[in-house]
């Protein structure tokens, strides 16, 4: 490294005289704070515990950017760039930050950190970023404040933390804030207290318990106090109770509403467009892609959107049995063949065991090794493949693994193929996926259109539909769209997620005086 600029001196002696003066006695208790990530690890508790699903996917980013930065950061730039920390005369508070005069200065590893960090939760909401993004700025500058660091190297640490942050998109696209476009729908009633809202509740979906200990059944009844709420255990029929909440909803005139998974939400999906039921959706699985889409990540959305009768109208993919086949499937959000329904089937079983991503990480393992291209007719042209994934509408990024969708009544099918006849198809699949640059893989193609005709699948007894496996014997399949056939309650205007969470505490407080008194 150079010799330090007259103007980082400079500053530099600017900032040791402040802190001779006592003029910030608590920047060097922050700067102590936010040794190892302490600091931001505490910050991500807090968000997780107190945010909804924004704040915990924030969190998870800022973790992830952080992570990348400190190793960017300390375990190869200030083993390639040589210069020693400044020298200054307090040399008792620069032992108590722990100084290592044979570590580089630069850069600060601290500022990368907290600029990491402060990015990461910003480029999932803006709204948290703005609240830790001064926390962040702080601890930056109480490096130099410390005498620590000169300004240069604080510089440069914010330059490689918000770039760490930056890179993470490249493989775990984010999602955006504001919810996929739809055609607006005027017919949806509005339920006030949920008032002819039937609600099944899927227990065996991912989430066992709500916000705040309450379980999702309770915080439904918190919600919508008016709404009659069905309950499916493990030992229960779930479609024969979710015909039952369609039938009861019908008679009250009102709307189905289910808390579940994305599995739970296309069965209810294809019961409620069949009965011209409006459709209430509350997340209540491990990912509830549909409901992120749509545009109600928590419970307090659909609440609102139901009793302000506020709903649009989306596009519902079927898969039709030809050559005498019966059954329509229908999916609201991906229909796949290949090794990702074998995949499925293997993590089933031995989540039990091991825990659901554990377990999804030993099914990859196991297909990746033992897996062999299925040989099908697509369109009338015959195709070896790995995986053909078809979206219900476009899904974003195009050159990457299927994330999000910008809208939800295009017309359109997404369809994505790995081609099995490419040498090492599944290492230069990896490979593309690893280094971001899938777009750009021979083995990875991808087309929009509006229908898709499948046949020889004689030998592929089991297809996915929104991640649940389904065993159909059909030989062929017509894979197509209904427009605007569904109804699906969301908010007219994005909600405020603190001030909805503050409203549902309030609401809980009284529900318990409520429960209390009786």
């Amino acid at each position: 490294m150079g010799p330090i600029s007259d103007i980082d001196r400079q500053l530099f002696a600017r900032v040791a005289a402040s802190r001779l003066r006592g003029a910030h006695p608590l920047l060097p208790r922050l700067s102590r704070a936010a040794d190892h990530g302490k600091l931001w690890f505490g910050t991500a508790a807090v968000l997780a515990a107190v945010g909804g699903r924004t704040a915990r996917r924030s969190a998870l980013r800022g973790i992830g950017s952080l992570a990348a930065a400190s190793m960017a950061s300390n375990l190869v730039v200030k083993w390639t760039v040589e210069r020693r920390r400044p020298v200054m005369d307090a040399v008792p508070l620069v032992r108590r930050l722990r100084r290592q005069p044979w570590t580089s200065s630069f850069p600060s590893g601290h500022s990368a950190s907290a600029a990491a960090f402060a990015t990461g939760v910003a480029i999932e909401s803006s709204r948290y970023g703005t609240l830790v993004a001064p926390l962040a700025a702080a601890v930056a500058a109480s490096r130099v404040y410390v005498g620590v660091h000169y300004p240069s190297d604080v510089v440069a640490g914010v330059a490689l933390g918000v770039g760490a942050a930056a890179l993470t998109c490249r493989w775990w696209p984010p999602r955006p804030e504001t919810p996929a476009q739809a055609r607006p729908r005027v017919s949806a009633p509005a339920l006030p207290k949920g008032e002819g809202l039937v609600v099944l509740v899927n227990h065996s979906a991912g989430n066992a318990t709500a916000a705040g200990g309450f379980t999702d059944a309770e915080q439904l009844e918190v919600l919508l106090p008016a709404a009659e709420i069905l309950e499916c255990g493990p030992d229960d029929d779930f479609m024969t109770l979710l015909g039952q909440a369609a039938r009861r909803a019908a008679e009250r005139a009102g709307a189905l509403g289910i808390c579940g998974g994305d599995g739970s939400v296309n069965a209810a999906a294809a019961i409620a467009a069949e009965s011209g039921l409006p459709l209430a959706v509350f997340p209540g699985g491990t990912l509830d892609h549909f409901a992120l889409d749509i545009g109600v990540p928590n419970f307090e959305d659909t609440a609102h959107a139901v009793t302000e009768g506020d709903a649009v109208a989306v596009d519902l993919a079927r898969a039709t049995p030809l050559a005498g086949g019966e059954g329509t499937s229908h999916f609201v959000n991906t229909f796949s063949l290949g090794f990702y329904p074998e995949l499925v089937r293997i993590r089933e079983s031995l989540q039990g065991r091991l825990g659901k991503w554990p377990a999804a990480a030993v099914a990859l393992g196991r297909v990746l090794r033992t897996a062999t291209p299925m040989e099908i007719e697509v369109n009338g042209h015959q195709r070896r493949l790995w995986v053909l994934f078809i979206g219900n509408g476009g899904y974003s990024p195009e050159g990457f693994a299927p994330a999000y969708r910008q809208q939800l009544d295009d017309g359109l099918l997404d369809v994505r193929a790995i081609d099995g006849d490419q040498p090492l198809a599944r290492t230069r699949l990896l490979f593309s996926a690893l280094t971001g640059t899938l777009g750009r893989s021979r083995v990875y193609t991808t087309r929009r259109m509006r229908q898709l005709r499948l046949s020889g699948l004689h030998a592929l007894d089991t297809r996915a539909y929104d991640g649940e496996i389904a065993a159909e014997p059909a030989e062929a399949l017509l894979i197509d769209k209904r427009p605007g056939a569904l109804t699906v309650y969301r908010p007219a205007q994005p909600q405020n997620e603190l001030l909805q969470r503050a409203r549902t505490a309030a609401a809980k407080a009284k529900w318990w005086r409520a429960v209390l008194r009786k």
